[in-house]
């Protein structure tokens, strides 16, 4: 390769032609990722075709519509056109079965976002095979997610200051972007970055097989996830093109392998740049931490190549920054023995071990008793919970707030109030579920017998409070004991829990009368549900050597206090009690007590071990659990004022009893 022409802001490290070893490594690799299911068939592809041509025409009756509505002649509306572009995965190349379409919907002007999510939206609901609809029009990148087809489509709009978009209209042109609204820019850059990305690869079949072993890895490894903190698909791609730059004659598996390495030793915050920053006389912010505060506390910037560029990475949180550079070190190792010869690419891809890594957890319930608002309110959930781990993490005794990737979504049919208040507290019963009805639905029956059983059950549950519930997941790592220390400590999460709380309900699509409710639960990982292992095993994994060392020292005490009551027993010639040693490392939450001035009785029917701060129906419970002995005294007294206080929101009730706690804006 002529060095004085490379793709990328930097020389490349190495021209070397790939081995025959290398290249059978190759072959491995793909055939391994077609026993992961990672290629498509063909029926699901052609389907997939189907979807884009459908929405296609469903785009323009769109804007047919919103043309009408901005007082536009019939006959002009229907010749300004539209069209839709497709980006990310799909548009890279890289999409899997059952993958999403990242799809961008660009129209003419006068046609605005708020058409979008008003005509759009209503268009979609019309179609019988649009199911789970959720607008979020507040997003970052103002978004409409569903079903469309058994396909999942992520549906993006921009508005061009054109008259009309015609079938050959290309984004390549950066004058496009003038006099554009900072939604639109947003949402058209992610149709010009990936096209971007293809053409600063030097080579895109082998770009698009490290970029499937990458994705396949990260999904696994539970940190592929932009709104939680982590990396998205664009993210991602950008990494492995930019190691695609460095070694552009390696084959895939080489690109994999000093993907690890080259990323595990990034002087991060430096930038990941596929070619220079670009500027255009325009007035796009682009981002240069030098200019903008804000962009120099980017922790892992991975810097878009269209113009405006923008930090791809922006949501990474100190947490969520250490838990990918882990998973960088555990890439590297096993890359590094697949490449020896002495492992096979499964072990790379092995499922995470989130909820056997912690001792303990935060559970995010939010409940409503609609799916479509219940859809709604878990992407707004989703969208924030980087916001907790951001508050977690400024708690004195958290090391890491790992967030996990995805919510456990559930469909509930409670007998009675009781029943559904434990579901809002994140407490699912085995016997509130309803019949499987997605197994329902694989059975073959007629269309007559299916409308009777969906009636029969409609008229059955009347009575019954149907209830939809997400829970989200935050993996808490704790401050090790300074076992010079002998007391009780104590760690306070109530202002990063009611700060959270504040977030959400002050988002626009939280109402109140729509019965949407938020509970926080803190739990063991023993106390955690079933369902969250999918069959693997409960116990939690555990570090030989910080075991190794806690059991010694514990030896060591209780050969201790073994000799100091021998001798008070010889020096005073009787029995001595049995002392039961009461290991206080961390926060026990065994027997939970909540104090409240209120007499109260719990109603909730809370399982030991949880603190729920939650709100419905515009109250807040406020609960705060007590470690040790405190617990065991409180629970035997049966105290009148332990108890859970429903009060108006925000207005807090005061708890000052240590422990693990979860009080509200104003606790003293």
């Amino acid at each position: 390769m002529n060095e004085s022409r490379y793709l990328g802001v930097t020389p490349p490290i190495s021209t070397e032609k790939p081995t025959a070893k290398e290249q059978e490594i190759s072959e491995e690799l793909l055939a391994a990722l077609h026993t992961e299911g990672q290629f498509e068939r063909d029926d699901e592809s052609k389907n997939r075709e189907i979807v884009l041509g459908k929405l296609d025409k469903l785009m323009k009756e769109f804007v047919y519509k919103a043309l009408l509505k901005h007082k536009v002649s019939e006959s002009l509306a229907r010749t300004c056109g539209g069209k839709i572009f497709t980006f990310g995965s799909y548009r890279l190349g890289v999409h899997g079965a059952g993958a999403d379409i990242d799809t961008l919907c660009v129209a003419p002007s006068p046609v605005n976002h708020d058409d979008f999510f008003d005509i759009m939206v209503e268009l979609l609901k019309s179609r019988p095979e649009v199911e789970e609809l959720v607008p979020v029009s507040g997003a970052y990148v103002p978004v409409i997610k569903m079903k469309f087809g058994g396909v999942d489509i992520d549906l993006t709009f921009s508005s061009l200051m054109q008259p009309t978009v015609p079938e050959d209209q290309e984004l390549f042109d950066v004058n496009l972007l003038r006099n554009l609204d900072e939604a639109s820019i947003r949402s058209i850059n992610g149709s010009r970055v990936t096209d971007e990305i293809l053409r600063l690869v030097p080579n895109i079949p082998t770009f698009r097989l490290a970029l499937r072993c990458i994705k396949l890895w990260a999904k696994r490894r539970a940190i592929y996830s932009n709104s939680v903190g982590f990396f998205g698909g664009v993210a991602w791609a950008m990494l492995v093109a930019r190691i695609c730059q460095l070694y552009p004659n390696a084959c895939a598996a080489i690109v994999v392998a000093r993907f690890f390495r080259v990323l595990l030793r990034w002087n991060w915050p430096d930038p990941v740049l596929l070619k220079p920053v670009e500027t255009c006389n325009m007035r796009f912010q682009v981002w240069n931490p030098k200019i903008f505060p804000q962009h120099a506390t980017h922790k892992m910037p991975i810097i878009t190549p269209a113009y405006p560029s923008m930090c791809a990475t922006h949501n990474v949180t100190q947490s969520t920054q250490r838990i990918i550079m882990s998973e960088f070190k555990r890439g590297l190792e096993v890359s590094e023995k697949i490449t020896r010869g002495e492992t096979g690419w499964e072990e790379l891809f092995a499922k995470n071990d989130f909820f056997r890594r912690y001792k303990y957890y935060l559970q995010v319930n939010v409940t409503s008793t609609d799916e479509d608002t219940q859809n709604m309110l878990h992407g707004l959930v989703e969208s924030r919970i980087r916001r907790y781990v951001g508050f977690l993490e400024g708690v004195d005794l958290i090391v890491l707030a790992h967030p996990y990737i995805k919510s456990y979504d559930h469909n509930r049919i409670c007998e009675s109030e009781e029943e559904a208040q434990k579901v809002r507290d994140g407490i699912i019963p085995a016997d509130t579920r309803p019949q499987n009805t997605d197994a329902a639905r694989s059975t073959p029956t007629s269309g007559t017998e299916k409308n009777e059983e969906s009636t029969n059950a409609a008229q059955s549950d009347k009575s019954k409070n149907h209830i939809y519930v997400s829970a989200f997941y935050i993996g808490l790592l704790l401050k090790e004991k300074n076992h010079d220390f002998n007391g009780k400590r104590r760690m306070d999460l109530s202002f990063a829990t009611q700060e959270f709380i504040k977030i959400i309900k002050m988002a626009p699509t939280w109402k109140e009368e729509e019965n949407m409710n938020i509970s926080i639960r803190f739990l063991r990982q023993s106390q955690l549900a079933d369902d969250v292992f999918d069959g693997q095993p409960r116990d939690r994994l555990r570090n030989s050597s910080s075991t190794k060392k806690k059991g010694e020292k514990r030896k060591q005490k209780n050969d201790s206090k073994k000799r100091d009551k021998d001798d008070s027993a010889a020096s005073e010639d009787k029995p001595t009690k049995k002392v039961r040693a009461i290991d206080a490392a961390v926060p026990s939450t065994s027997g939970v007590a909540v104090k409240a001035s209120n007499d109260t009785p719990n109603q909730h029917g809370q399982d030991p071990g949880s603190a729920v701060v939650e709100g419905a129906n515009g109250k807040t419970t406020v609960a705060t659990a007590a470690s040790g002995e405190e617990n065991k005294n409180s629970g035997n007294k049966k105290d009148k004022d332990a108890a859970l206080v429903n009060i108006p929101a925000p207005v807090p009730a005061a708890n000052k009893i240590g422990g693990i706690k979860l009080k509200l804006l104003g606790s003293s």
